[in-house]
């Protein structure tokens, strides 16, 4: 074990304790102060008028150390209220899931921040021989997986 708590493992190699709870709420809790502190006076005000709480819950939900975690119920009035970007957005969720994720399917997503996929419907006629009919549907899969991909690497023709 080393002076920081992390154990060796038999080839040496040092492995890092995984974060409590706690610590990942701070995380993300950190990372929120920093978002509020970059913006201008008066969010918490408007948070906590936005969600029906008292400052002084603001302060303790967008403090890292209280361990009061942030209501997901929450989130997008807060997201919206700080106007957080797209891509902040992203990163608190990140870590609010990693602290939380009994809450992931609690977490209201309208900008599809957290998808990584949607269904796109095609309509396409039906064949009378469904075997035929499968064939087809699994080229288009094929082909739809085989683009993106493409343009995943950046490479689009």
């Amino acid at each position: 074990m080393t002076d920081k708590g992390e154990d060796i493992d038999q080839a040496g190699i040092i492995q890092k304790p995984e974060p409590s709870r706690e610590d990942l709420i701070a995380d993300y809790k950190g990372l929120l102060k920093k978002y509020l502190d970059m913006r201008p006076s008066g969010l918490r005000l408007k948070i906590s008028n936005a969600i029906g709480k008292n400052k002084s819950f603001i302060s303790q939900i967008t403090n890292p150390v209280y361990p009061i975690p942030v209501p997901a119920k929450h989130l997008n009035s807060i997201f919206d209220i700080c106007h957080l970007t797209t891509e902040e957005r992203r990163r608190f969720l990140k870590r609010y899931i990693a602290a939380h994720p009994q809450y992931a399917n609690r977490i209201e997503d309208p900008q599809g921040i957290l998808r990584s996929h949607y269904i796109l419907e095609i309509e396409v006629p039906m064949l009378e021989n469904t075997e035929e009919q499968q064939v087809i549907e699994e080229r288009i899969r094929r082909y739809a997986k085989k683009e993106f991909k493409k343009a995943n690497s950046g490479v689009i023709t």
